[in-house]
């Protein structure tokens, strides 16, 4: 297992960030065997219709690995799901590799995983939420105008699990994890400033390094 902890980094720009701490494990059970041509696909998980990882964090996660060092053949989520219909939907998603073996049963499945050249899925599970707020600001109109006065504070916690399946293989060869924790200021004197800790992006780009490192990596 491989355990990475990112300490906070604050940046100054028009708008004020917060400090955010990432923690990402890693277990790899494979090498893993990208060649030329071949794709992979991230998928948020969604259970029900009021449960679903975020799907902007799942578009996150897959433009990184899309760019820079490294960068690797992503099919967009979206576009996966749509010609897959409605085979990853909710309630027909397969939540264990070997349910795979059930879907390429129909043609249509098993062609549309030929023309994407599918090689690896990375299914993505979790959310993130508020766990806790405090404080309260103030504001009154006077002879000077609108004016607040007060301090409050909120913080978040991501917490998300990628599980990598091989396609081919058709067998679960690793888990990512990555849980960021932050807390967001609001301190207002005249005017609230609001000094956020991007705590969903900060999961992201963890999560989406290791996952890189994960399919660069020859070591079994």
């Amino acid at each position: 297992m491989i355990k990475l902890s990112y300490a906070c980094v604050f940046s100054l720009f028009f708008i004020l960030f917060g400090c955010t701490t990432v923690t990402i494990e890693e277990v790899q059970h494979a090498s893993t065997e990208l060649v030329e041509g071949e794709s992979i696909v991230v998928i948020g998980r969604r259970t029900s219709s009021d449960y679903e990882t975020e799907p902007e964090l799942i578009s996150c996660i897959g433009k990184i690995l899309a760019k820079g060092e490294n960068q690797l053949n992503v099919i967009p989520e979206q576009t996966f799901v749509d010609n897959l219909y409605p085979w990853f939907e909710p309630r027909t998603a397969p939540l264990r590799v070997r349910d795979l073996q059930r879907l390429l049963t129909y043609d249509a499945v098993s062609e549309k995983f030929n023309d994407f050249n599918v090689h690896y899925i990375i299914w993505v599970d979790g959310n993130t939420e508020t766990t806790r707020s405090s404080g309260s600001i103030t504001c009154s109109l006077g002879g000077g105008g609108l004016g607040c006065f007060g301090f409050g504070t909120w913080d978040k916690k991501a917490e998300y699990e990628a599980s990598i399946w091989d396609y081919k293989k058709k067998k679960l060869i690793g888990k990512i994890s990555s849980e960021a924790d932050g807390t967001s200021y609001m301190p207002a004197v005249v005017i609230p400033i609001p000094i956020i800790a991007q705590v969903q992006a900060d999961a992201c780009k963890g999560m989406a390094v290791q996952l890189k490192h994960f399919f660069n990596n020859t070591q079994g």
